[in-house]
This record gives structure tokens, C-alpha cells and sequence, in this order.
């Protein structure tokens, strides 16, 4: 199945962004959910095609494509920067600039 996703290049804003095409095996499903990160707000987009997962992030004018990792539990994405770990209605974005102490910043799932 061919998927298009928008994809930031370089942390470039979403207006400057180039189509992406990504031919992925088997029935690929997608599914956008809404967080609310302490006043910030990101619109995360799971696509998922058999072993692979992706989350594309929309922050703002910024859009960051994220690739599922190994985690010990929920789903753990990363991309860039950022480490965006999922479980429940939750979600923790990490910024690697922080360094390895960063408590990350709380996101709740809103419609």
C-alpha cells in the first residue's frame, strides 16, 4: 500500500514541506489523536502497516515524522530531536536537547 505523509525536512515549517510517499507492506491503517501538552497542542497521526509504525507529529507549523523503537511499555517513537512515548490516553514528548534527565512534558488525548 502507498501512503502520503507530509514530512518536515530539517525541521522546516509545514508550508515549506515536501509529499512524501512511503510504499509500506500490507493493509496500512492511520489514525490522528488530539493531545493537549500544558497548553500546547499537538496533533499526533499513528500509521500503522504491519511491523511498521510511524507517528507523524503536527506542532504548530512544525511536523515531525517519527519511527517506532523498542520500548518496555506503550508505544515509544522517535524522530529529530524528539521521543514521543505513548500509553493510554497519555503521551510524554522528550527533547534529546535536554538531556537525559529531561521529566519530558505531559500530553492528555482531548477530542
Amino acid at each position: 500500500m502507498r501512503i502520503a505523509v507530509l514530512a518536515g525536512v530539517m525541521a522546516v515549517s509545514a508550508a515549506e514541506a515536501a509529499s512524501v510517499s512511503l510504499d509500506l507492506p500490507g493493509d496500512a491503517t492511520s489514525e490522528t489523536v488530539n493531545y493537549d501538552c500544558g497548553g500546547q497542542k499537538i496533533a499526533a497521526t499513528y500509521i500503522n502497516a504491519g511491523d511498521n509504525s510511524l507517528a507523524v507529529l503536527k506542532m504548530g507549523d512544525r511536523v515531525v515524522v517519527t519511527v517506532a523503537v523498542l520500548a518496555a511499555s506503550g508505544a515509544k517513537y522517535a524522530g529529530q530531536e524528539l521521543i514521543w512515548w505513548t500509553k493510554g490516553d497519555e503521551a510524554t514528548l522528550y527533547d534529546l536537547h535536554n538531556g537525559e534527565n529531561d521529566p519530558g512534558k505531559i500530553c492528555r488525548k482531548f477530542e
